[in-house]
């Protein structure tokens, strides 16, 4: 195929997770019933920590950063799909599908980067309680949010200007339901070396350093947990991490196992399948894990309710 300018380029078109017109009505109710549960559950843990003087705490200012980036991750992604399963349509513009790239990379960089910071926070919790209020200060909170919105707003903006250089093909189908940036840059007919050098590169490293601060952080926190004496004091102390840890968990897990899946099978549709694990569904489990596992935030939800 003969290369095109990226300025000529008018529009993408998303394959989505099936082209079987049967199973598009099927499709459309389920994602918007987890996109629903996803804004609705996470705005009702905004308001609630908002509402309650007694979870203006460091971990629930994260809680309540996080579930904007939940919000706006799913925002992303979501009602796009929808419109054009309800208007039986595949296109995307490329401008629209440029600024998806980056806006999946921004809010997927602030999760990865907030989860770290939780962790840090459970971590100066229980192993050093005496100096938490003095360590884990509002000024370091706000440094932290600051920080985690700078580096992933660069490595957005990194990867989507090195996009803008390629040259595309006249073939603009992406067997995906959302711009990936992995599908965009196998869509061009430029040399690519650069950009998936630059992928695994900045990949590793801003996944890899926050993924070794949260594993230190719970190995400090079992290790401290062990050497307690009284049950109780063990008890408490695993209940207020098992809410984080159980995000952490689906978080990396999926995101894992959707790279595993993409190194074994060569079928793009399989791995379109598998992201839903880590753009959909943990966005819309986050709420329920933290309301469901934490104590304070069941009593805070009953008061706003």
């Amino acid at each position: 195929m003969e290369p095109e300018n990226q300025t000529g380029v008018i529009e993408c078109l998303l394959l989505g997770l099936s082209e079987d017109p049967e199973w598009q009505p099927l499709l459309f109710g389920l994602f918007l019933t987890m996109y629903l549960i996803t804004v609705l559950g996470n705005l009702l843990i905004i308001l609630t920590i908002s509402s309650d003087s007694h979870l203006r705490t460091p971990m629930y200012f994260f809680l309540s950063n996080l579930s904007l980036v939940d919000i706006s991750f799913s925002t992303t992604i979501v009602p796009k799909m929808l419109v054009n399963i309800q208007r039986q349509s595949k296109s995307i513009s490329y401008t629209g599908c440029l600024t998806q790239v980056c806006l999946v990379l921004l809010f997927a960089g602030l999760e990865n980067f907030l989860l770290a910071a939780m962790a840090y926070d459970r971590y100066v919790a229980i192993c050093h309680p005496l100096r938490y209020t003095v360590i884990m200060n509002p000024r370091l909170c706000g440094q932290l949010i600051l920080v985690s919105l700078s580096i992933s707003i660069a490595d957005a903006l990194l990867h989507s200007l090195m996009v803008l250089r390629l040259s595309f093909c006249t073939d603009l189908r992406i067997p995906h339901f959302f711009c990936e940036l992995a599908q965009v840059i196998k869509l061009t007919c430029s040399d690519t070396l650069i950009n998936n050098i630059l992928v695994y590169l900045v990949t590793s490293i801003l996944g890899g350093i926050p993924l070794i601060g949260i594993i230190f952080s719970y190995t400090q926190i079992v290790s401290s947990i062990l050497r307690m004496t009284s049950v109780v004091g063990k008890y408490k102390a695993f209940s207020t991490c098992g809410s984080h840890l159980s995000v952490v968990s689906l978080f990396y897990g999926t995101a894992f196992g959707v790279y595993i899946s993409s190194a074994v099978t060569h079928s793009s549709k399989d791995t379109a399948i598998a992201s839903v694990m880590y753009t959909v569904v943990p966005q819309m489990l986050n709420p329920f894990i933290y309301s469901l596992r934490n104590k304070d935030m069941k009593e805070a939800l009953k008061k706003f309710i």
